[in-house]
């Protein structure tokens, strides 16, 4: 039940955003989006079938085939300003910082993957995992952009704050699935990420809240420069 409520989950923001994509850049840009989100699923569905992403024993682990091209992805993203160029100036900056309110959901979905035995409880918000404070304020931060200079200065603060709390859930769940990196021994291993479908929360809605993020942190030193 947890497996097809989360699969409805990723293909609404799926939807979510390439419809953004098509309403605020164009189609063109939206389809190749679809496209290539589209052969990253079969791909990360497939190797986690197959029990690629679980196996420990390889060299390099397993998880490797999964961390490796998304840190590929965000760094050509985040190094490249012309790659994100043209979203910043398409996108309004309410809509941006709003959107990352779909980390409640990813939070929920931690929390009934603890209750099942696959993740420790660090990785849940009644653990160390803050994420879902960011999601919850979300909504609020967006509105407060739109209140002049100091609402953009918090909503750069803000950003700030949601990549370091990705970043601390992200470290621990690779510290506590099993294999070579597995420094942090709790209660039950991550096994996460060799669970299909849920490698597509590091795979798919990490990513897209760190793009978000670089998204609105660059926007708004975009405006205060202007102002």
């Amino acid at each position: 039940m947890t497996s097809a409520l989360f699969l409805g989950f990723v293909a609404v923001m799926t939807t979510y955003v390439v419809t953004l994509i098509g309403h605020y850049i164009n189609r063109r840009a939206a389809l190749r989006v679809l496209a290539g989100l589209v052969v990253w699923f079969l791909y990360t569905g497939v190797m986690a079938l197959c029990g690629v992403f679980r196996n420990s024993a390889m060299r390099p682990p397993g998880i490797a085939f999964l961390l490796a091209p998304v840190l590929l992805f965000l760094t050509f993203f985040i190094v490249r300003p012309s790659a994100t160029a043209s979203a910043v100036a398409a996108f309004p900056l309410w809509l941006i910082l709003a959107t990352q309110s779909f980390r409640i959901g990813v939070e929920l979905f931690l929390h009934q993957l603890w209750i099942a035995g696959l993740i420790p409880r660090m990785l849940t918000f009644r653990g160390a995992n803050v994420d879902i404070y960011i999601g919850l304020s979300a909504p609020l931060i967006a509105w407060l952009s739109t209140r002049g200079r100091w609402g953009l200065k918090l909503g750069y603060a803000w950003s700030v704050l949601g990549l370091l709390a990705l970043l601390n859930v992200v470290v621990r769940a690779v510290l506590t699935a099993p294999g070579p990196l597995n420094l942090i021994h709790a209660e039950i291993p991550d096994r996460m990420l060799g669970t299909f479908p849920f490698p597509l929360i590091p795979g798919f809605f990490v990513p897209l809240a760190v793009v978000l993020h670089v998204l609105a942190m660059r926007s708004i030193r975009d405006s205060l420069a202007k102002a």
